[in-house]
């Protein structure tokens, strides 16, 4: 692209790509999502996202606390329960995914994930 005064080939920054290396995953944004609003028990979490397996579940909130951005908090009960909440790194989170939420409420159609065009 001319005009753009920059370099086309730069390199994308260590910090988008550490986000992406993250949140690109599938899943991890819906489950900081569900986090946003409240510490949530496994099973919660599990049915507030359909379509995810009980070790894809475990296996992206081991990485977001491998990351800092959660913690997981055993209730030892009876019965045992295991509940997810967000570090105060996590929740500083919400603004910028809440902007990402209202761009795709704008620019991306429906179910299809297609862009409007204009």
């Amino acid at each position: 692209m001319e005009g753009n005064g920059g370099d086309p080939c730069k390199p994308v920054g260590t910090g988008m790509t550490r986000v992406f290396e993250l949140f690109g995953k599938r899943w991890t944004g819906l489950i900081v999502s569900v986090l946003m609003q409240r510490a949530v028990y496994f099973a919660e979490l599990r049915r507030a996202i359909p379509g995810i397996s009980e070790r894809m579940l475990s296996d992206r909130l081991t990485e977001l606390a491998a990351a800092g951005l959660l913690v997981r908090e055993v209730d030892e009960g009876p019965p045992l329960r295991v509940a997810y909440r967000l570090t105060e790194a996590g929740a500083a989170m919400e603004p910028a995914l809440e902007e990402l939420g209202r761009w795709a409420e704008t620019h991306l159609a429906g179910e299809s994930g297609c862009p409007k065009r204009e």
